[in-house]
């Protein structure tokens, strides 16, 4: 059988070539396996591209797409699945943080005839900040957008081939593949494994691809916070109309009005403010719809090394 793995870069220079040596120590003993390496150059501003350029010169089974600028892990994924000719393919990061030798035992699973393999941390190195933010995410869309979505999170994953044309026949963009490939709803098991520290180079994950993950799974995959909003708007009128019968009956009953210009000044404060989170809420979703119906590609590719043709084609 043909495995691709897909493996996105970006200014990884020091590492693909120390990925390259794990993925051929992890796979020795798997001889009735062809390898397919696809790389996927995010738009490096250092030396990865060629580096990567001369090994795929060296080894026929390295492959590599090189984006016109930095498009995302994600689009990186999706250019990867769309390239690749392996049976099955699996994501995997050039960090190294999650060990390729995993890959092995959701092989077995796959041959097993599950068509969607996940390996999942049971135990990771990883810095405090880290572990909140992935808690957090998960644990948020487990409970609002993708029930199906393991407590520990989602790093890893190898999947069968039919999933792989589901996944690029969706081509959609402000979104996430692993949440796409949960959503599907094909058959899938979980592989529990060691997430290692970083052990070369600085990560590229930063804040704000983090909070952009969260605000592109969830408009994705949930209806929560339009609902919200609506609930914020029932919520709110509610409590106005109640406080109108309360000024109307001290008015009436009490004979005193509602003083203080401050309280007044406050409460149209807080509640403009609810409105603009409300509308900046319902600009993300319409602002997503704007960006599909523009139909401009999820990424562009400037070049390509070690397919049969320039165009990737095989």
């Amino acid at each position: 059988m043909k495995l691709s793995l897909i493996i996105p870069v970006l200014n990884e220079e020091e590492n693909v070539p120390h990925v390259v040596a794990e993925i051929d120590r992890s796979f020795a003993g798997e001889a009735d396996v062809e390898l397919e390496i696809v790389f996927v150059d995010d738009g490096s501003r250092d030396a990865t591209y060629p580096v990567l350029k001369q090994m795929a010169a060296a080894d026929a089974r390295l492959r590599v797409i090189s984006f016109s600028r930095n498009f995302g892990s994600h689009a990186a994924l999706l250019a990867g699945f769309e390239k690749c000719s392996g049976d099955a393919a699996a994501y995997l990061a050039a960090d190294l943080q999650d060990p390729p030798s995993v890959l092995r035992e959701m092989l077995k699973k796959w041959r097993e005839g599950v068509a969607v393999v996940w390996g999942t941390r049971e135990k990771r190195d990883d810095t405090l900040d880290t572990k909140i933010f992935s808690y957090i995410y998960s644990s948020l869309m487990r409970r609002l957008a993708l029930p199906q979505m393991p407590r520990t999170g989602l790093d890893l994953c190898l999947i069968d081939r039919k999933v792989i044309d589901a996944v690029v026949d969706m081509r959609e963009k402000n979104t996430s593949i692993f949440g796409l490939i949960l959503w599907s709803g094909f058959s899938q098991v979980f592989v529990p494994y060691h997430r290692q520290a970083r052990q070369r180079g600085k990560s590229r994950w930063t804040l704000g691809k983090k909070v952009k993950l969260v605000v592109d799974s969830f408009v994705s995959f949930s209806f929560f916070p339009i609902r919200l909003v609506t609930y914020m708007g029932l919520i709110f009128s509610c409590l106005g109309f109640a406080y109108g019968l309360f000024v109307m009956f001290r008015r009436l009953f009490l004979g005193g009005g509602i003083e203080g210009w401050a309280s007044l000044v406050t409460l149209i404060v807080a509640l403009s403010g609810v409105q603009l989170l409300m509308l900046g809420v319902v600009a993300e979703y319409l602002w997503r719809t704007f960006d599909e119906s523009r139909r401009r590609p999820p990424f562009i590719i400037q070049d390509l090394a070690g397919f049969k043709d320039e165009r990737g084609e095989r």
